[in-house]
């Protein structure tokens, strides 16, 4: 089978479909050529140029079995099938054994077709039958015709040429990329036996060797396992035709030779990439240390100041992020570079490993000074900006701590005190926690610096440090003096908050022991009305009125003396404007009349002991001690006396239920004349 470059008009006239090997055989195995015609039919020199690219596929074992041409005459005119016929003549008399011209039903002289076939048979070199489209299956079994015909054979005519082109185009470039590869391996097997002459570089394949690869592996899959769309449909299940089965081992072959001369190319290129990559590597490495032990440790060596505020400290560390990503650039780089070197000392040359161990060494070192050196700086720079933040919070506690200091205390209550004492105090405390903070790392910092000087920039540059640790110092000792007079200020607030806190409680126990003392004028006035009903009785409830008395005056003097403390405590406290309020006059109060009661509840249990006392006094005589019958007299005279007794007690009783009854407010001359009566 020959190669053909396919031109489009041949694409065209092959999608139109005018010539189809559709994969049918006749009966004597040889192909089927099928020639649909239409009205308007492309010029006979075209298609003869087509039907030879057509009939150039089969190989020339298929060719000998000769072929069998169906011309498809039913929609066209008779001198175009003639002229058809003739033209199959001309181009493949030997190959063609037999001519089917499927012709339509009701047009054509029948006698005169026939016989111009017949008379032109032993001139063309093959028969020529006129037949129906429906009788054809006499010359052609119908499992080797398409559907047109009444066969069953699934051909699908847009997808065969597709695939054909593809071929084609798989041909051609696979063929033209062997050229080229061929001529690079060549070239650079000369270079390498004369050392002197530079390789051609330059010279590239036009066309990329995996593509084409993969394009014939794809083609070479479609010809081995191919199916149609009509077969998967539920027809006839197809078999590859013999044109493709002879393009399996062409592709193959083709195939074969791109993958060796492409694997010579490979190696070419990674020769090339290799002497490549080695200069490029060198040229590098140079850039790489010549900027870090220049400019770059330059831009270090101005960079040494901490800043005195936190916004200082921002700025500079900013201005190291700028630095920083310079640098970045570079150890990328470095790592780029550090790669590449590892890989070709993995699959290097031993000549070229002395001169790649001694460029790793050389860029590893300065890099990791360099790296070093940014780091230690980026540590100053981050405590720095630390301790100017703790520092910049201390101070704002301590400025707030004072504004409450200044501020006037005029608290409602001893809650209130106790409240304000307890946020002084935690405000206290965490001014001290953030001091301790803060000279923790102003000396982390201080040791940092100090470590910084001993190796500055991997030379024996010294650093003055002195600016930096004086300013650090300062900060501390003004943070400690600010903390220092504030402590002094909590100490003066904490010992007038403690005395206001005697005052409100001396305040409240001096309104506590008035309620008391008006609880027990209360209990006087209620409780306290019984006079006992005998002497004894009575002397009883007058001592227990004595001890209500005392425990009274103990309370009113605990009154007194807390108001007495008050005034003291205001004086104390420069508070004028406090004072024990209503609260003594309503103290005195309570107890005058408290006294008063008092003093006429006692009156009263002395009147009644008086009484009682008299009362049974005057019982004595009439009730003398028991005695014999003879000292008493007869009984009539003890009946007479004893009803003299009952007048008597009867008239005791009657007084003293009137003494007992009383009001309160009676005089008591009244009743001592009463009690004469």
């Amino acid at each position: 089978m020959s190669w053909h470059v396919v031109p489009i008009d041949f694409v065209i006239i092959l999608f139109s479909g005018c010539f189809t090997f559709t994969g049918g055989k006749d009966r004597r195995s040889g192909l089927i050529l099928t020639i649909p015609l239409c009205t308007e039919q492309t010029s006979m020199e075209e298609l003869s140029s087509t039907l030879d690219y057509l009939l150039g596929i089969p190989s020339d074992k298929c060719k000998a079995r000769g072929f069998t041409v169906i011309v498809d005459g039913r929609k066209s005119q008779w001198n175009i099938v003639k002229t058809v016929v003739l033209m199959l003549q001309n181009v493949i008399p030997a190959e063609v054994s037999l001519v089917c011209v499927v012709k339509p039903d009701e047009f054509w002289d029948k006698k005169v077709t026939h016989f111009c076939f017949w008379k032109e048979k032993d001139r063309l070199g093959f028969e020529v039958i006129l037949v129906s489209a429906n009788k054809l299956t006499r010359y052609i079994e119908p499992c080797q015709l398409t559907d047109e015909f009444g066969g069953s054979l699934v051909y699908d005519h847009i997808d065969w040429v597709n695939k054909r082109l593809v071929f084609e185009k798989f041909t051609k470039e696979s063929t033209s990329l062997l050229d080229e590869l061929v001529v690079i391996n060549d070239s650079e097997k000369s270079s390498q036996l004369d050392k002197e002459r530079p390789p051609d570089c330059n010279f590239l394949p036009s066309l990329d060797p995996e593509t084409v690869l993969q394009t014939g592996h794809e083609l070479l899959s479609e010809l081995q396992q191919r199916r149609f769309n009509g077969a998967e449909g539920g027809g006839v299940a197809w078999s590859p035709m013999d044109d493709e089965l002879l393009a399996q081992p062409q592709v193959m072959k083709l195939l074969d030779s791109l993958r060796e001369q492409y694997t010579k190319y490979q190696e070419v290129c990674r020769q090339r990439s290799k002497r490549s990559q080695l200069e490029d590597i060198q040229t590098k490495v140079m850039q790489v240390v010549n900027w870090l032990e220049g400019p770059g440790t330059e831009q270090l060596r101005t960079q040494w100041g901490i800043g005195d505020s936190i916004r200082a400290s921002q700025a500079l560390q900013q201005k190291h992020e700028e630095i920083e990503s310079q640098h970045s650039e570079w150890f990328a780089v470095y790592v780029e570079l550090n790669q590449q070197i590892a890989a070709l000392l993995s699959a290097g040359d031993e000549e070229d490993l002395v001169e790649l161990k001694g460029l790793q060494q050389q860029l590893s070192d300065v890099c990791y000074r360099q790296a070093s050196q940014l780091e230690s700086r980026q540590n100053v720079l981050q405590s720095a900006h630390e301790f100017h933040g703790t520092a910049q919070d201390l101070s704002q506690q301590l400025d707030g701590l004072l504004g409450m200091l200044c501020a006037d205390v005029a608290p409602a209550d001893g809650a209130a005190i106790q409240q304000t004492l307890k946020h002084l105090e935690e405000k206290l405390k965490s001014v001290e926690g953030a001091l301790v903070g803060l000279r923790e790392k102003g000396q982390v910092l201080m040791d940092q610096m100090s470590n910084q000087t001993s190796w500055s920039y991997g030379k024996d540059v010294p650093i003055d440090n002195k600016d930096n640790v004086d300013h650090i110092q300062g900060v501390m000792e003004d943070m400690q003096l600010r903390k220092q007079r504030c402590e002094d200020m909590v100490d003066v607030r904490r010992l007038k908050m403690l005395q206001m806190v005697q005052l409100f409680k001396c305040e409240e126990d001096a309104s506590q022991a008035v309620e008391w003392l008006g609880e027990l004028l209360d209990a006087l006035l209620k409780t306290h009305i019984r006079l006992g009903d005998d002497s004894q009785e009575t002397k009883v409830l007058l001592e227990k009125h004595k001890k209500f008395v005392d425990v009274a005056q103990s309370t009113y003097d605990y009154g007194r003396q807390l108001l007495q403390a008050t005034v003291v405590l205001c004086q104390s406290l420069r508070c004028s404007t406090r004072s024990s309020g209503d609260t003594l006059p309503r103290l005195n109060r309570v107890w005058k009349q408290f006294t008063v009661t008092t003093e006429e509840r006692v009156h009263r249990l002395e009147m009644a002991c008086s009484f009682h006392t008299a009362a049974e006094k005057s019982f004595c005589p009439l009730c003398p001690p028991f005695r014999s019958e003879q000292y008493f007299g007869s009984p009539g005279d003890m009946a007479s006396s004893a009803e003299h007794i009952r007048d008597k007690m009867k008239l005791v009783e009657d007084r003293k239920l009137t003494l007992f009854t009383l009001p309160a407010d009676c005089p008591s001359e009244f009743v001592f004349t009463l009690h004469l009566a």
